[in-house]
């Protein structure tokens, strides 16, 4: 049975290819990460990672397409065990992988990334599926974009998608409207299944010559979930200002707003991040700084259920400087810094293209605090190892352990498709 499933999938996909203007692309990384361990670490262990990501899109005429994109995954080592506590966040999920497989000397999974289509109008564009919907300007920290939040000390990272829905209209040329829908992101709640945390949601986007403006508003359905901040009998409500300008000197600044009556929300729901970029030497040395103030109970926020990307603390400021020597090589340095607990995190990466469409990257991070030259037990959140609240616990609300590192190296080669 299975072999005619399989039969029957190659013949509608040709059939398709020859309707539709179907093309392929992707990335293919090959990583290795040392790492010096800290605390209940060990000494020294590394990982390697296999990772592909392959997108696919199908143009059907000129007002409609179909896009979609999966991961495939094939770890060992460090990245293993990354993946076993990605799991137990997950609920137990690999990866939160559709299919995987532990072998002796590996284990891998699929996971399906994207998946959504877009019908294309004079003024009005309709999409739905399982996709990214970004928001706001922010280039590093981005408070407005709740639905897919970064991580600044993994910029290559893919963003998570959501399943729902946006219709987008352009009443004039300098003006977008867009609203969207959000499906629960507690799948397996109970009150899930009647809707309970849905996001709804508008924004509007207005551009001139040297700026460019966005106002965001969404409402979260009530969603009790017991013993959570996540959860609201009256709703989530979440408002944002995003703005951009475009002069000598690019401007930036991004903010958003969440309100939860059930956790006392204050001006701890406030999210801000103002920043600035330059270039310098013809274009070759590119510098951007951006602050973020984090509140306690934001979008930037530490979550278990909502946002593991978050930050513990209040106050951080990014640095980066990029410099290309050529066409084919640049170094990029990085400096992630929390003014709470003077905590560091300096990121050194070197790109060399080896030829078209192959990169090599090679990257050195080295977390800094208090306590790693003075050993006052001052931990910061970016320091070797993390304070207390921010190690792993068991049910009993116990730390397990307090795991950490002095030193990370990661070389890894890209190839694009």
């Amino acid at each position: 049975m299975k072999r005619y499933a399989l039969a029957w999938f190659l013949m509608l996909s040709a059939a398709g290819a020859l309707y539709a203007q179907l093309t392929f692309s992707g990335i293919l990384d090959s990583t290795v990460s040392m790492y010096a361990g800290a605390g209940d670490s060990p000494a020294f262990s590394m990982g390697l990672e296999e990772y592909a990501n392959v997108r696919f899109q199908a143009r059907l005429r000129e007002g409609a397409a179909i896009s979609g994109a999966v991961n495939l995954f094939a770890v060992t080592g460090t990245y293993a065990q990354a993946a076993v506590s990605m799991a137990a966040l997950n609920s137990g999920s690999f990866l939160s992988g559709t299919a995987y497989a532990a072998g002796e000397y590996y284990a891998a999974a699929i996971e399906l990334e994207r998946l959504h289509f877009r019908l294309n109008g004079n003024y009005i564009d309709f999409s739905g599926g399982l996709m990214r919907m970004p928001f706001g300007y922010g280039q590093v920290f981005g408070p407005s974009d709740f639905l897919n939040p970064k991580n600044p000390l993994k910029p290559g990272a893919r963003l998570r998608a959501v399943l729902g829905s946006t219709i987008t209209w352009y009443p004039v040329n300098e003006l977008k409207l867009l609203g969207f829908f959000a499906a629960p992101r507690d799948v397996l709640s109970p009150n899930s299944r009647e809707g309970g945390g849905s996001l709804f949601g508008i924004s509007m986007d207005y551009h001139w010559n040297i700026a460019s403006l966005q106002a965001l508003y969404s409402y979260e359905t009530p969603n009790e979930i017991p013993k959570s901040d996540n959860s609201s009998k009256f709703g989530i409500h979440r408002a944002g200002l995003s703005l951009k300008v475009d002069i000598e000197v690019g401007l930036h600044l991004d903010a958003l707003y969440t309100y939860n009556h059930e956790a006392k929300t204050n001006e701890n729901g406030l999210s801000v991040s103002a920043g600035a970029d330059y270039t310098l030497f013809g274009g070759n040395l590119y510098i951007l700084v951006e602050y973020l103030y984090n509140g306690g109970k934001s979008s930037t926020a530490y979550d278990p259920g909502k946002n593991t990307l978050g930050f513990y603390n209040n106050h951080y400021l990014y640095t980066g400087f990029t410099y290309r020597f050529s066409d084919f090589t640049s170094m990029n340095f990085t400096l992630i810094s929390c003014f709470d607990d003077i905590s560091f995190t300096p990121v050194v990466s070197v790109n060399q293209e080896l030829f078209q469409g192959v990169t090599l990257t090679v990257t050195a991070q080295v977390p800094l605090d208090r306590d790693l030259f003075s050993n006052n037990g001052k931990r910061g959140e970016f320091g070797p190892i993390r304070p207390d609240h921010m190690q792993p616990r068991s049910q009993d609300g116990k730390v397990i352990g307090r795991y950490g590192s002095y030193f990370n190296l990661n070389a890894g080669v890209r190839i694009r498709f």
